[in-house]
């Protein structure tokens, strides 16, 4: 072994002795990052990978496609192996976002989530819904139910339980009970915050009107401000497309919230292999939807998602696949780059199938 000068010597100990000090920093900065915030479970680290996207202001990062739960093929049970595949094909795929909500099978799909996440909780973004109503009776019927504080508050337990975690990313109304004030719910809903059951809060299909109820309430000092919301937007969306350019948009830029707009085809209506009548607005639709695609090497669904993503409000696209090459497909239109012809092409093909349809006769 080489003996050091003492010059030498004096320099392996000050290296040992930074080397030492780093360390200390790191473990300290580790210990105080992994501190629970009033008792609750350790939050996923903030910093972002490469493919993840800011949701509105929050400290949320997802993927820029977010899988639903509200399946329509497979079951809405915890135990299906079908949706099993699904959502851990999704996880290993790079997939951190998850919507679910207490209606989607009256809880099945909350449990079938948190089964999945067994062991991930850390590495997901989990978005549920409180509805408006009750789970459906023996005869079919669903009560209305107003959201109260008290209400709000079972709802959220029954859905923590269902999920598995004590911890909600992102809490939202399916939609509005029509009852109660603004501020009581943007109350309610900054007390579940405080106390730590949900990091952030938002709505899904409310009027523009309530959602900037809530955006001027986002400006109360010591309150929980609303994050985000769901909503309907697609190529085919007509008049709905027309009302979110026009007045949720705006709101969104205001409040700078994050968008989850669902059913990027048209609720199936614009997925390969499903019949479409001839001579109607949507073939039309379809087949400009199929020519862009055909130049890019691509396919309708893609270019329906990343049609989408072409508007700056919406941060991700919401899908329900329910076949693991569904979500492969989907997952390559959240990072799809439409050229500018092509988005103004496809602009032009939503706007006359709108007008096509404000111009048929009503039945």
């Amino acid at each position: 072994m080489k003996k050091l000068s003492k010059p030498g010597l004096m320099r392996a100990l000050q290296s040992r002795r930074e080397f030492l000090r780093d360390c200390v920093v790191i473990m300290g900065a580790t210990a105080i990052e992994s501190l629970s915030i009033q008792g609750q479970a350790a939050r996923p680290k903030s910093a972002p990978a490469s493919h993840l996207v800011r949701f509105g202001k929050t400290e949320l990062f997802v993927s820029r496609l977010c899988q639903g739960t509200a399946f329509r093929q497979v079951t809405r049970e915890a135990e299906d192996p079908a949706a099993q595949r699904i959502l851990r094909y999704c996880l290993d795929t790079g997939i951190n976002f998850f919507d679910t909500s207490e209606a989607y099978g009256w809880g099945g799909s909350e449990m079938a989530l948190g089964k999945a996440i067994i062991g991930k909780r850390h590495e997901v973004v989990i978005c549920s819904k409180a509805s408006p109503g009750s789970e459906p009776d023996s005869s079919g019927k669903s009560a209305k139910m107003v959201f109260t504080p008290e209400i709000l508050s079972q709802k959220l337990e029954g859905s923590l339980k269902r999920l598995g975690t004590d911890y909600i990313d992102l809490y939202l109304l399916h939609g509005p009970d029509e009852v109660t004030p603004a501020e009581s719910i943007a109350d309610s809903m900054a007390g579940f915050v405080k106390s730590g059951k949900i990091r952030y809060w938002g709505v899904s299909n409310h009027s523009a009107s309530m959602v900037g109820q809530f955006v001027k309430l986002a400006k109360r000092k010591g309150k929980a401000p609303i994050a985000g919301l769901q909503d309907y937007y697609n190529i085919a969306a007509a008049d709905r497309r027309d009302f979110m350019d026009r007045e949720l948009f705006p709101l969104i830029d205001k409040g700078r919230l994050g968008l989850m707009a669902f059913s990027p085809l048209a609720e199936g209506r614009l997925a390969p292999g499903r019949s479409i009548p001839k001579g109607s607005p949507l073939e039309s639709l379809a087949a400009e939807l199929d020519r862009v695609a055909k130049e890019m090497g691509v396919t309708r669904p893609q270019v329906c998602i990343a049609w989408v993503l072409t508007r700056p409000q919406a941060t991700v696209v919401l899908a329900g696949a329910e076949k693991p090459e569904h979500v492969a497909d989907n997952w390559k239109g959240a990072y799809l780059t439409l050229p500018p012809k092509a988005i103004q092409a496809l602009n032009a093909a939503s706007d006359r199938y709108t007008q096509q349809l404000k111009s048929q006769p009503k039945q």
